[in-house]
């Protein structure tokens, strides 16, 4: 159990820093002065509270920028037989995040030797693109990719395979791992999205993938052949002609409504990303078919919830669907969870 002192990092989401108060099941988690209210079964800790001058005192070894596995670094927490692996990138100067390079690490704080494929692909995409695949050895921060702000759009998703092993005794097996979850691209311009890490001696914005071999987000299958699957057995078994071509239901007013319910008979098998793909897919559709509409208002129905479905939706108006009007849709009518896109 996490206490008063400790170093953790969020289970969840990026970040993590040191338990300055704990209030019932509630911990404050000072994040550079800024404390996170966080729950504690949502919190790892990293490094106990009086084990940090020990840990402080290890000489932490300078690094290049290098790709060979032979070259990679040695990081300087301890090593066990629980998995925890971390996908953290590192800008080259954190003072020019627009036109800095940003250098890719996986992070292997094991006693295992890890083979590991990282893929990425845009939304649009069809396919991945291979950008590394290696082993690395226990206890290694691995560089495996670097890249420049320009390559962020086809970078949307990012998906890590992995497989661990030992070499010279034997061992617990362990399940293969395959981890898909989509990359907020906003992140890498926003200063304060990168932060302190126990594995980095510079600020690094960090996406946990194993943490105590309790895996991030596994992967099913690829989410772009799971719509492809669902839209094929909308269109055969069962059609849905108010979600195939939608009906203003008043002049010059279309209603999208984007929750998952409405667009699939079952979310059976599908994970959180896979909803949220099929979600923007819809929202594309629309877009497309009334994009010649001018004048037309689209009012999209996505509901308060954490804000995903409306960030992703935000950033496909501010990138794919340039130019067109955009705001808050009638609270009295929608509440908080409706955005109007007024076609121009």
């Amino acid at each position: 159990m996490a206490k008063i002192g400790d170093t953790v990092r969020f289970l969840n989401s990026v970040g993590g820093g040191v338990i300055r108060k704990i209030d019932g099941n509630i911990a404050y988690v000072d994040e550079d002065g800024f404390e996170t209210p966080v729950l504690l079964r949502e919190v790892v800790v990293v490094q106990e509270a009086g084990d940090r001058a020990a840990a402080t005192a290890v000489p932490v070894q300078s690094r290049n920028i290098v790709s060979q596995p032979t070259e990679q670094r040695q990081i300087v927490q301890g090593v066990d037989d629980k998995l925890n692996i971390v996908l953290a990138f590192e800008p080259r100067d954190i003072k020019r995040l627009g036109t800095t390079i940003f250098d890719a690490y996986i992070v292997n704080d094991s006693s295992y030797f890890i083979y590991v494929v990282y893929m990425t692909r845009a939304d649009e995409a069809d396919g991945w693109s291979l950008r590394y695949a290696g082993i690395i050895e226990p206890g290694i921060q691995a560089p495996v990719d670097e890249f420049a702000g320009t390559d962020l759009t086809m970078m949307d998703r990012v998906a890590v395979q992995i497989v661990a092993y030992k070499e010279e005794s034997d061992f617990k097996l362990k399940a293969p791992v395959a981890v898909e979850t989509a990359l907020d691209t906003t992140k890498f311009f926003r200063l304060h999205c990168f932060t302190k890490s126990v594995y980095f001696d510079t600020e690094v914005l960090s996406l946990p993938l194993v943490v105590d071999d309790v895996v991030r987000s596994r992967m099913v299958l690829d989410s772009g052949r799971i719509e492809a699957g669902i839209r094929s057995k909308k269109s055969i078994d069962r059609p849905r002609p108010k979600k195939d071509a939608p009906k203003p239901k008043k002049p010059g007013v279309l209603e999208v409504d984007l929750h998952v319910n409405e667009l699939v008979d079952t979310t059976a098998g599908l994970s959180p990303a896979d909803m949220l793909n099929l979600q923007i897919d819809e929202f594309r559709r629309v877009m497309d078919d009334n994009i010649r509409n001018h004048g037309l208002k689209i009012v999209f129905i996505h509901g308060k919830g954490e804000g995903v479905l409306r960030k992703a939706l935000m950033k496909e108006l501010g990138h794919r669907y340039k130019g067109h009007s955009v705001q808050d849709a009638s609270f009295r009518e929608y509440g908080f969870g409706a955005t109007q896109v007024t076609i121009r």
